[in-house]
């Protein structure tokens, strides 16, 4: 079987309620998507989310990427030689686009969704939803929205002002029952001493996790920060790749890592990052960016085949208008499960 056609393009998608982290306000996904044809008819879809701040790259980078120099390359390839054909793409967006459309047709030549294919361990995970900046009163207006709509997980966001985010976990904490999981992300938005004040404060809120308060650039930081805190640290900014996410556990910065495929470069990527977690004891989260719900069937793919992956926040799609994939992914109280259709259960509106 070899790759006989390639095709790619910009999709943007509105967001219904645009939101504000620590570092900029958005309301438009842009996703770059790539459509492979083999020469037996079977078709495979990928896209990923650049985001600048995480990769240093844009959609237009990633565009220019794949028509000049990865396409032409990749006409008469065999998809089944992954591992060779990603050696094609220099970047992680570029390789996490490419990686997703090659598995997708693996999927459908087995003619089983990924998952299975892979050895599923559950067919379900619970995603938090997340929250972005907001005034307080409208956080807890959030809050009890998303937790009346069946979601038993909320990521409140935040890093601008650490007093201020102190009142808005504790408000939501108030707002909510008990059996409600909360998240905080600072999005690498605090001093160190800011974190740690920020993390005395809301030890008693029962948070599952703190995710990067500091910069995205300097373990040493987030590994003090860790000595003065109760509340569990998770990293995201700072891990990159498999050797990142080792370095992480070798150093005993945090015991938790968000993982998420434009960042890490593709599925490939997340499976040896999944084996260095599991051999490590590191927890890893199965994240996203605002993508398209194809990419997050892939991310939920691989949180549904491994048992590295003990958390998901996989709510890129939620709200996006204009999505060719909406449905890949269905959304029962909270949950969400996988297509059981072959691959990552796109076929491009057929």
């Amino acid at each position: 079987m070899k790759v006989v056609s390639a095709e790619t393009w910009l999709c943007s998608m509105r967001m219904e309620e645009p939101y504000t982290v620590a570092y900029q306000s958005t309301d438009t996904a842009l996703n770059v998507f790539l459509k492979l044809t083999t020469s037996q008819g079977l078709v495979g879809f990928g896209c990923t989310a650049p985001d600048f701040q995480v990769t240093g790259e844009t959609p237009k980078m990633v565009l220019r990427g794949l028509k000049d120099v990865v396409i032409p390359k990749l006409i008469g390839e065999d998809p089944f030689f992954i591992g060779q054909v990603l050696d094609l793409a220099q970047s992680p967006s570029i390789r996490n686009v490419l990686d997703m459309a090659l598995h997708d047709l693996i999927g459908k030549a087995a003619e089983l969704p990924l998952y299975k294919l892979w050895g599923a361990i559950r067919n379900r995970v619970m995603t938090s939803m997340t929250i972005g900046i907001l005034p307080e009163n409208e956080t807890v207006e959030r809050s009890r929205h998303w937790v009346k709509q069946g979601f038993h997980c909320l990521k409140i966001k935040g890093g601008k002002n650490w007093e201020e985010d102190v009142a808005r976990v504790w408000k939501v904490r108030e707002a909510v029952s008990s059996e409600i999981f909360l998240r905080f992300d600072a999005n690498q938005g605090f001093s160190r001493e800011d974190a740690i004040q920020f993390g005395k404060k809301v030890e008693e809120a029962c948070l599952e996790f703190i995710e990067q308060p500091t910069t995205g650039k300097s373990e040493e930081e987030l590994k003090a920060v860790s000595r003065h805190c109760a509340v569990p640290l998770m990293a995201d900014e700072l891990a990159l790749s498999a050797a990142d996410v080792f370095r992480l556990a070798r150093d005993e910065v945090c015991p938790l890592v968000n993982v998420k495929l434009a960042k890490a470069g593709g599925l490939t990527a997340l499976r040896e990052i999944a084996g260095v977690a599991a051999a490590s004891n590191l927890g890893l989260m199965a994240g996203c960016m605002d993508e398209s719900a194809l990419g997050i069937s892939a991310g939920l793919h691989f949180a549904l085949s491994t048992r590295a992956v003990r958390f998901a926040d996989l709510d890129g799609h939620f709200g996006l208008t204009g999505d060719p994939a909406m449905g890949t992914v269905n959304c029962i109280e909270g949950y969400l499960y996988p297509s059981e259709k072959a691959g990552f259960g796109f076929m491009g509106g057929e």
